[in-house]
């Protein structure tokens, strides 16, 4: 299993005005789902961002994203691992398969894959 980006996701509600201020830093929109909005580096693509009011399938707003080559083995390890998986892997509308963990630090991870 090969990680392909990691993108912290920031809860907010100001997506315009962050859409502005990192745009000074050169980053530019490439995803906006309207919950969810994706800013990244013309540069770098894999240098991300993200903004979201909430998550429209899951119970809580994940602190980051963890984008892998094999979603179904990601799961399978932690799941064999006894990590708390706190949202089930399931396929999105959007073209993701996903799921949440916790980590140790308490903190929620998307793990994902686009399909």
């Amino acid at each position: 299993m090969a990680v392909r980006r990691v993108v912290p996701n920031v809860q907010s509600e100001a997506v315009q005005e962050n859409r502005e201020f990192y745009g000074l830093l050169g980053f530019e929109e490439v995803m906006n789902h309207g919950w969810i909005m994706t800013l990244a580096s013309p540069s770098h693509p894999t240098a991300q961002v993200s903004f979201m009011a909430n998550d429209k399938t899951a119970p809580v707003t994940p602190d980051m994203s963890v984008e892998v080559d094999d979603v179904d083995a990601a799961y399978a390890v932690m799941r064999e691992r006894g990590a708390e998986i706190v949202h089930p892997l399931q396929d999105e509308e959007w073209g993701v398969r996903r799921f949440f963990v916790r980590d140790p630090s308490g903190r929620v991870v998307n793990v994902l894959g686009h399909r």
